[in-house]
């Protein structure tokens, strides 16, 4: 059964303690010190002490958040705040009362995991699929001015971009989109091409979905045209493990070409789910190559053709972005701390038990009340 209190812990006491967006780097002496405090209290939580047992390694979703952090500054934000939320200094190199750290460590913990982790793994899978609208998507790529009003109007415009960017293929695959087959097999056309000019007959087919990178539900505002208090904690995590990326998918840059791929549905629904990732090749003659893999069972992965190494497709007039590989490095970080910790197999048992029973034991209908869905 899901503890009752499942998302009504820790949230009042630790916010405020990752708005760290004016601060100057750590000091190299300071950084030392706090690595090594930080360290040595990490290490004494990852014990096999019954107290100090969770569901998922509540240690190794700390040490992960950190190690995983995309960059030094960010790794000085993480700092900052397990520090704050220590209630200790980052400088003094004292003595450790574990006794009384245990419930602030632990605390810290779960507040990344109800206000971060958790909502953004349910919502990944929730991207609305709209009909393709190629026209609106060619008139901005020539320059006719595009009205950004409206989610339904974005979404169908950023769909009709990435399969014209993607070259109506997923990116993984490489299956062709069943929907534009069917266009140019038309009128018994049988010697309907693809988009580099090669024969379709023979190739393979499916419903291809746009994909967000980081979840469009981020930035979905209320009746106020306000974030609601879980979008924006949830922002202000994001923004201290990468300082600064929230700039990249601010209101409606969250549905921006550099924020989606397309994917088939199975595909979707694995990276959604942070079991698939990107995993950046650095080859000067082939920019946006990466290596796609997985945390799925090896049998699955072969079955999926997994790994595989891709390179993204571009536009003749690199008028629409590519995947952001800095978005993509984000995602990358979340699935390995999600699959480390063992938090991401948690919180599948927690959304299986939502879908299964519905309602607590104390009557609750609603057991994740911070995913902005």
């Amino acid at each position: 059964m899901v503890p009752p209190s499942l998302l009504h812990r820790h949230q009042s006491s630790l916010e405020g303690i990752i708005d760290f967006s004016t601060e100057p780097p750590l000091g190299t002496k300071q950084r030392s010190v706090a690595k090594d405090r930080f360290n040595r209290i990490v290490d004494y939580f990852n014990t096999d002490d019954p107290s100090n047992r969770s569901p998922y390694g509540r240690s190794q979703l700390i040490r992960f958040t950190y190690q995983y952090a995309l960059s030094e500054q960010s790794q000085d934000n993480l700092l900052r705040a397990f520090f704050q939320a220590m209630t200790l200094s980052l400088d003094d190199d004292d003595d450790f009362d574990f006794d009384e750290l245990r419930p602030k460590f632990f605390s810290f913990a779960d507040y990344l995991l109800d206000n971060f982790f958790l909502p953004l793994k349910a919502s990944t899978k929730k991207t609305p699929q709209p009909t393709p609208t190629y026209h609106s998507a060619v008139q901005e790529v020539q320059g006719v001015a595009q009205s950004f009003v409206g989610t339904p109007a974005r979404l169908s415009t950023l769909r009709g971009y990435c399969l014209l960017r993607d070259r109506h293929r997923c990116v993984v695959s490489r299956t062709f989109d069943l929907r534009e087959a069917m266009n140019r097999f038309s009128s018994d056309n049988d010697d309907a091409k693809d988009d580099d000019g090669k024969l379709l007959r023979g190739d393979s087919f499916n419903d291809l979905e746009v994909a967000h990178i980081l979840p469009h539900s981020l930035m979905k505002a209320n009746t106020s045209h306000e974030l609601n208090h879980p979008r924006e904690a949830a922002l202000a995590v994001l923004n201290m493990f990468d300082n600064g990326v929230t700039c990249l998918i601010e209101g409606t840059d969250i549905d921006r070409p550099r924020n989606a791929l397309t994917l088939t549905h199975t595909f979707h629904g694995l990276f959604g789910d942070f079991k698939v990732f990107f995993e950046p090749i650095q080859d000067e003659q082939q920019p946006h190559t990466y290596r796609v893999d997985s945390f799925l069972p090896l049998t699955i992965s072969r079955h999926l053709g997994l790994p595989i190494t891709r390179t993204f497709y571009l536009t003749d007039t690199r008028t629409i972005d590519p995947p952001s590989p800095r978005l993509l490095a984000v995602h990358r970080a979340i699935a390995h701390i999600l699959h480390l910790s063992a938090a991401g197999e948690y919180i599948d048992k927690l959304l299986r038990e939502m879908d299964e029973q519905g309602i607590l034991a104390d009557g609750s209908t609603d057991i994740l009340k911070n995913v902005y869905v």
